[in-house]
């Protein structure tokens, strides 16, 4: 078995004394693990850092194997972001998040250029914030826990739209909520097309959050949500 593809690392972790496991998330491959012999050298550990972009070739004697991966840089998206801690952090737990939630070797084209575009911004340093907020609505969508925020689940209407529902993951506007309104999670604006903010972006990371933690998790056999992503909002609040 063998095939070339092109995607963005995840996560390399140690294997033996001088390999590592390399996962990335590939454009047609989808999410997708092998070895990299002599992945802990000092001229092939700085390629397989998380957010670089990779061609590979990934080989296996039977397509169930684990395979070994051939790689080459395409990309170095963490060394020009490691003096800005923030963006750091994006990076970071953009990677941690896709590696904890997305299915092994199930193709996501769209939802991968999606991430591709992600990191690129978070290297760029024009508008990531925003965009990463609606990455982790889309993380949601494709794992099977989509937030439906277009019109109020009791009227539905699309006006004054101001909760979510906890159980639903669906808008609720003011008037619809009635008395079980401090039952439902607040809707930032920021997920409805208002102005983008830190203070929003961390208002809707505390919603998506939420369902990360009480839906998605639990679906995963209760594994945590990586700490990457609790970084990442702790490092946004100490910008408000």
């Amino acid at each position: 078995m063998e095939w070339r593809d092109e995607g963005i690392v995840l996560a390399a972790r140690p294997h033996g004394e001088t390999s590592v496991i390399l996962e990335m998330f590939t454009r047609t491959h989808g999410r997708h693990l092998g070895v990299v012999h002599g992945g802990v050298s000092r001229k092939k550990s700085p390629m397989l850092q998380p957010g670089n972009q990779l061609d590979a070739v990934w080989r296996a004697r039977l397509e169930s194997h684990m395979g070994g991966w051939t790689v080459e840089l395409k990309r170095s998206r963490a060394a020009g972001i490691l003096s800005d801690p923030l963006r750091l952090a994006a990076l970071t737990s953009a990677c941690s998040m896709a590696s904890f939630a997305l299915p092994e070797r199930e193709a996501m084209e769209d939802f991968q250029t999606r991430t591709e575009d992600l990191c690129d911004a978070i290297v760029d340093g024009k508008g990531w914030i925003t965009d990463y907020v609606y990455w982790e609505m889309a993380l949601l969508e494709v794992t099977g826990f989509r937030l439906d925020l277009s019109a109020c689940a009791v009227s539905g209407g699309a006006n004054d739209l101001a909760y979510v529902s906890p159980r639903t993951g669906r808008a609720v506007s003011r008037s619809g909520a009635g008395e079980w309104a401090s039952k439902l999670l607040k809707l930032p604006d920021i997920l409805i097309g208002g102005a983008p903010s830190i203070e929003g972006a961390v208002a809707a990371l505390e919603v998506t959050g939420f369902f990360l933690e009480n839906k998605l998790a639990p679906s995963l056999g209760n594994r945590p949500v990586p700490p990457a992503r609790q970084r990442l909002l702790a490092a946004l609040k100490s910008e408000v």
